[in-house]
């Protein structure tokens, strides 16, 4: 048997499942396609989440496209993060080229152009659905985490939520959780400290800056109503495809804590709301990071361990991540060892850490007995990647440099017209571009404290009429008092005059002579 044909033969045995699997391509062996030689994911595993690597250019996004299509066929749904808006692409048929029926042919698979269902969403101003959470949902540990919290902040942020929860006060956007925490020190300073203990007021001035920092990144269009049902993510078309979520994201790119604190919320919800999925044939939902090194490149250590986490519990509930990135190490090891498939493009070594990198990114990929695997990683050409995928026993399948298949959606993005018409379709539009502003803890605060101010207005003027009225007694009775002691000291003047020896003398003379 020929090197090639053993060759063919293992990768044949490690790629052949029981289940529905995906086609990426066909393995190479010496720079040669080796035709038939199937490079396959099995269904199954694909909740065991994944990393799409290699520096500019390799074909990273053709390969995100691949498998988000190669899912929606398979009837899973998909939702992907757009950070260069370059996946509108995948709401249209390809066109076709020569190139690529020649790639195909090599590969050993027909090209069969097709467009997949597509909704396009938003977390700003941009066209599609709108993405928005509310504070309350986030809830204390996760909103500490976010603003990267101290433990005095934190106890802060969570008597925050108590208080709110315990005199019904809904928390949905920035600016009602702002309102309480101000409250706290100001107006209600002596109510929340006779049931929660004493509120730093240094402490509150310290997150509230934290939350301004927040809003400067875009986080105000972000929290708020109508509240995103994750649920929404995992519909079907009539044909049985899975719907590709596409989140245009091109504009918050210089905004990663906006980003990070999407991600979180998203997969806490995901999380929280999804049923336990168990040994599934197939997964419930498969969510591609794109440019991932954004999500955790200003993620406090509290943040990053928050990750970590969800990544190792989320895969219980049918949901797969997969990060899209330059380098490997742009991901945190905690995060990288939970990765089930591994789909290497080409690195380049321009300087002797790039050697470095590419040395250890080897060292976490299957040893192969046909490649010097350091060596691959730099000789790969466009649409050409190492790939390591978990058969359906969860073990490694064969390494194998693997020739690409092309999308067969288009690998250019839609025009304004089309994504205009897009939208206009979407039912998801409809439901989530509508904005509510119902009355929430702002606005009964607001209410609360001009009650408080009209009560108290109210009771100092009533106190300030009794005053009034108290005097006004006051000096009626010394009226009446100096009254009476004005009659009595003119009746003493009579009877002192009336009783006076001048006075008797000459009634007594005048008595006399009328007797005469």
């Amino acid at each position: 048997m020929t090197k090639r044909d053993e060759f063919k033969a293992v990768i044949d045995n490690g790629n052949t499942f029981k289940g529905d699997s995906i086609n990426l391509g066909a393995a190479m062996l010496d720079g040669e396609t080796i035709t038939n030689a199937l490079v396959k994911i099995p269904l199954k595993t694909m909740n065991r989440h994944g990393l799409i690597a290699g520096a500019t250019g390799t074909g990273k996004t053709k390969s995100l496209q691949v498998l988000a299509e190669n899912l929606s066929d398979k009837g899973v749904p998909v939702l992907l993060m757009d950070m260069k808006g370059d996946l509108s692409g995948l709401a249209a048929a390809s066109e076709g080229h020569p190139k690529i029926d020649e790639r195909h042919e090599k590969i050993g698979l027909p090209f069969n152009a097709s467009k997949f269902p597509v909704e396009l969403m938003s977390l700003s101003d941009q066209d599609g659905v709108r993405l928005r959470a509310t504070v309350s949902e986030f809830g204390p540990v996760l909103f500490s985490r976010i603003l990267d919290a101290s433990d005095a902040q934190s106890g802060i942020i969570s008597v925050i939520f108590k208080y709110c929860d315990d005199n019904k006060l809904p928390l949905l956007d920035l600016e009602d959780f702002k309102k309480v925490l101000q409250y706290s020190t100001n107006e209600g300073k002596e109510e929340l400290e006779k049931d929660y203990g004493r509120i730093s007021s240094a402490s509150t001035g310290a997150i509230l800056r934290k939350i301004v920092e927040l809003e400067q990144q875009g986080a105000d269009i972000f929290f708020g109503e109508r509240s995103f049902e994750v649920k929404d993510l995992k519909r079907t078309d009539s044909n049985g495809k899975g719907y590709i979520n596409i989140i245009r994201l091109t504009d918050i790119q210089d905004r990663p804590k906006l980003f990070s604190t999407f991600m979180l919320s998203l997969l806490a919800e995901i999380y929280s709301t999804f049923p336990e999925q168990g040994d599934s044939g197939k997964p419930e939902l498969i969510i591609f990071i794109d440019e991932a090194h954004l999500i955790f490149k200003e993620a406090s250590k509290a943040l990053h361990s928050q990750i970590e986490s969800i990544v190792k519990l989320i895969r219980s509930k049918g949901v797969g991540l997969y990060f899209v990135t330059q380098n490997p190490t742009d991901v945190p090891d905690g995060v990288l060892s939970q990765l089930g498939l591994k789909v290497q493009h080409a690195l380049r070594a321009f300087t002797a850490k790039d050697r470095k990198a590419i040395k250890l990114t080897a060292e976490n990929y299957p040893i192969s007995p046909f490649y010097d695997t350091a060596d691959v990683l730099t000789s790969l050409g466009i649409g050409e990647a190492l790939v390591s995928a978990l058969d359906e026993k969860g073990r490694p399948t064969p390494l194998a440099a693997t020739m690409m298949r092309a999308p067969m959606s288009r690998m250019d993005i839609l025009t304004d017209k089309e994504i205009k018409s897009l939208n206009e379709e979407s039912y998801l539009a409809d439901k989530y571009n509508e904005v509510i502003d119902r009355k929430s803890a702002n606005e009964m605060l607001e209410e609360k404290i001009a009650k408080a101010a009209e009560e108290e207005a109210r009771a100092k003027a009533q106190a300030e009429r009794e005053e009034l009225e108290k005097e006004a007694k006051k000096a009626t009775s010394r009226r009446k008092t100096r009254s009476r002691n004005t009659t009595s000291d003119t009746q003493k003047a009579i009877i002192k005059v009336l009783t006076s020896a001048t006075v008797i003398r000459g009634v007594l003379g005048i008595l006399g002579k009328m007797i005469k």
